[in-house]
């Protein structure tokens, strides 16, 4: 009988586990589904006892699902070029607004299970804001962007947009229409 490492089977365990965020990722990605651990086990083609071992219960997955979704954002402020400054701003509040309309339907099955007021929302905004603010005092100190906005308050429109029903097509002109707004008057 071969033996396998201790290594291994946490790279496994670990394979297994982003199957599992993966295949709800997707399933989740669809605002009308009912998603079932059943249907997140069957997608990720892995045994319910896998589904269970790395997730307890519906909660701990879309708690995973909203992390790893915040843990994402955060990381593309990180990565993107500060030398044009406006520019990584927009692409990132772009990707901001692509999370939260990507995340609507995640964020109220997760408001089923915990508080609105549970600390990991206010942990998140936290993240998102510590990871942003570097961004904005740079597009500002470049004079690409507006000097009397705050995050909060540039965060609080992109995400006011992204709960507008509708399309791409029709979201888009109004996310863009608001971002040019962040650009500086004539002096």
């Amino acid at each position: 009988m071969q033996q396998t490492s201790p290594a291994s089977r946490r790279a496994d365990a670990e394979h297994n586990r982003d199957k599992i965020l993966a295949a709800a990722r997707a399933a989740f990605a669809v605002p009308e589904a009912e998603v079932s651990m059943a249907e997140i086990s069957r997608r990720a083609g892995v045994g319910m006892a896998t589904l269970y071992r790395n997730f307890p219960g519906r909660r701990e997955l879309l708690e995973a699902l909203y992390a790893d979704e915040v843990a994402t954002i955060c990381a593309a402020a990180e990565t993107i070029d500060a030398e044009t400054a406006g520019a990584a701003l927009m692409a990132w509040l772009r990707g901001f607004f692509t999370f939260i309309t990507g995340k609507r339907h995640v964020a109220s099955e997760l408001l089923k299970h915990v508080d609105s007021l549970d600390r990991m929302f206010d942990d998140s905004r936290s993240r998102v804001m510590a990871a942003g603010r570097p961004l904005l005092a740079a597009a500002q100190r470049a004079h690409e962007v507006r000097e009397d906005v705050t995050l909060e308050q540039v965060l609080d429109m992109v995400h006011a947009i992204a709960t507008i029903q509708g399309d791409d097509r029709y979201l888009e002109p109004i996310l863009r229409t608001a971002l040019d707004g962040l650009r500086p008057g004539p002096a």
